[in-house]
């Protein structure tokens, strides 16, 4: 309930982080069905997560790499200078290392695929380490499995280097060989040759080639004295106890959390693109107008326009606090002149909230005049309790009665008054509407101008209820006459746009805004379907009236233009009982 000791004209404080947040989170909360549709999700997933994982193995065999050398204590050689580890492991998943464990496995060429998919290499960081992984469905063949393929890795690695070191020693020996040779031919020729210049230059050619050949052998003996050791495995593959899945319950709480953030997430993105109003703040920054009250829901199904004496007493203290603070409010203090009007759609709430404030003022001891200037559908008067009143002060004296042969469309407001009981509230006039062929024309006569100057009286107050302010523009005929306008709507059932549209056109007219009053969806409404086709209210015109009303209930009528012959201005069918008196049918 919005707290009542603040006048309504005072300025909102701004809101800080805290509250932001407090406010965002009430608002995601709305969207339940989302956010416990992504819970359902992430719990499928969690189940689905655990069945699957609940028959899995995993075994691990770990294999450090060493680069071929001729000094292995020599740490000038830097093996991640060496190794690629990068390209080592592309290797290790390579269908050549499955080929070879598959021959030691003994798998057929139609499991084979089988096999490769079971296998995950990784690579710690900042180690020359391979990690072989194997998923398997028995732990004793995951283990198997892994060290097979471990196993094939370096066996394939051992005979790459292998490979490597012969193809460049006979590189070696096939250039060091005609060298040899030639220089076996120099040895014979210097033999035979006599001591002189000659034998002189080709001791010196012999000596280049045995120098030659010394290079290239030394080259071999380096190559052929490497340690060609590929790695060691350092960790063998064990057949693991557990299996590698979570487990149910630990499956279930992560997937309840994930669901409960994409639930949240899904929530979000909707309330990011809600048209509707997500909470008080917005209808208030639309409207530039603080919110009064927030109806509550009526758990009865609906009840009398008159909230006074129900079983229910916190809608008749939300009105009352609603009246409490436009009495604060220096805007209306000035002319008491209020104007009730609902969005679009179905005013029934709107009539509501006119007649329980009417008889709040009144409760404070004013002279309270109720007009209903909805004359399209006009219907307080069979449902509120009445009694004929005294004539209004401005149908006193010449000019009062209707001219003679003009139509009563044009004469409204015909000088009826009522007055309604409202029970321990007291009592309070009501000018009821009547069906108007030129609303416009009525509702701007000069007999409506002096109705709603009854409020300049002392200890006067008017309050005028007029149809939807976005279906019919007969409440910005009156905003000027009025000035303070108060907004009663659903805000599930209106976009943020009409709101800020409302007070533009409000404002355009010359009025104010003097706040809101928001409720929940009427009973049998559905969420943005106030009204029925044609803009019409979702309630036809000629539903039942209610029994038990202390009024008398005429039967309803056809909603149609009334030619002159069919109205005699007080013959008592001036108002039509047209639908239920309940807060929820009008």
């Amino acid at each position: 309930m919005i707290e009542t000791n603040r006048p309504a004209a005072a300025a909102a404080p701004a809101d800080d982080e805290p509250d932001l947040l407090r406010d965002q989170f009430r608002q995601l909360l709305r969207y339940r069905r989302l956010i416990g549709a992504g819970i359902a999700v992430g719990l499928l997933g969690g189940v689905y997560l655990g069945i699957s994982t609940a028959d899995t193995y995993v075994a691990t065999s770990d294999v450090v790499l060493r680069a071929p050398t001729d000094d292995p204590f020599n740490p000038s050689l830097a093996p991640d200078k060496a190794i690629n580890i990068g390209s080592e492991r592309q290797v290790a998943l390579s269908s050549s290392i499955a080929n070879e464990a598959a021959k030691k496995l003994g798998v057929s060429a139609k499991d084979f695929a089988a096999l490769r998919s079971g296998l995950q290499v990784t690579n710690p960081p900042q180690t020359m380490v391979l990690r072989f992984t194997y998923t398997a469905d028995s732990p004793k063949e995951a283990a198997k499995r892994a060290n097979a393929m471990a196993d094939a890795y370096l066996l394939k690695r051992q005979e790459s280097l292998d490979a490597t070191r012969d193809k460049m020693v006979k590189g070696y020996k096939e250039q060091r060989d005609p060298i040899a040779k030639q220089l076996d031919e120099l040895s014979k020729e210097i033999a035979r040759m006599p001591a002189g210049a000659g034998r002189d230059a080709a001791s010196s050619s012999k000596t280049d080639l045995q120098s030659e050949v010394g290079g290239y052998n030394s080259k071999i003996t380096k190559l052929e004295a490497l340690d060609m050791t590929p790695g060691r495995v350092t960790s063998a593959a064990t057949a693991p106890t557990a299996t590698d899945g979570p487990g149910i319950l630990m499956s279930l709480a992560l997937g309840a959390a994930v669901g409960l953030a994409l639930g949240l997430l899904a929530a979000w993105v909707r309330l990011v693109f809600d048209p509707a109003p997500r909470s008080e703040g917005d209808v208030a920054r639309a409207l530039r107008a603080p919110v009064l009250g927030y109806l509550p829901r009526d758990r009865t199904g609906g009840g009398p326009l008159l909230a006074a004496g129900e079983a229910d007493p916190r809608l008749a203290e939300e009105y009352r606090s609603v009246a409490f603070r436009l009495a604060y409010d220096s805007r209306f203090a000035d002319r008491r002149r209020l104007l009730v009007v609902a969005p679009r759609g179905s005013s029934e709430t709107a009539a509501a909230v006119a007649v329980n404030l009417a008889a709040s003022f009144a409760e404070t001891g004013k002279d309270v005049l109720l007009i209903e200037a909805d004359l399209r559908t006009p219907v307080l008067a069979s449902q509120l309790p009445t009694d004929a009143g005294g004539r209004p002060r401005w149908s006193q004296g010449q000019g009062g009665a209707p001219a003679p042969g003009r139509h009563s469309d044009s004469e409204w407001p015909d000088g009826r008054q009522l007055v309604v009981d409202a029970g321990e509230s007291g009592s309070f006039d009501l000018i009821p509407g009547d069906r108007a062929r030129n609303v416009p024309r009525a509702l701007t006569s000069a007999r409506a101008t002096r109705l709603i100057s009854e409020a300049d009286a002392p200890n006067s107050t008017v309050v005028v209820l007029a149809p939807p302010v976005l279906s019919y523009a007969d409440a910005l005929a009156l905003v000027d006459r009025v000035d303070g306008v108060l907004v009663v709507t659903d805000p599930r059932a209106i976009h943020r746009t009409d709101l800020i549209r409302i007070r533009e056109l409000i404002s355009g007219a010359g009025g104010t805004v003097l706040g809101a009053v928001l409720h929940a969806p009427l009973p049998g409404e559905k969420r943005g379907k106030g009204k029925g086709k044609g803009g019409a209210p979702a309630d036809g015109p000629a539903a039942a009236a209610k029994p038990g009303n202390s009024a008398p209930q005429p039967q309803p009528i056809p909603y149609e233009v009334a030619e002159a012959e069919q109205h005699i201005p007080g013959d008592g069918t001036d108002t039509v009982a047209l639908r239920t008196v309940r807060t929820g049918r009008r």
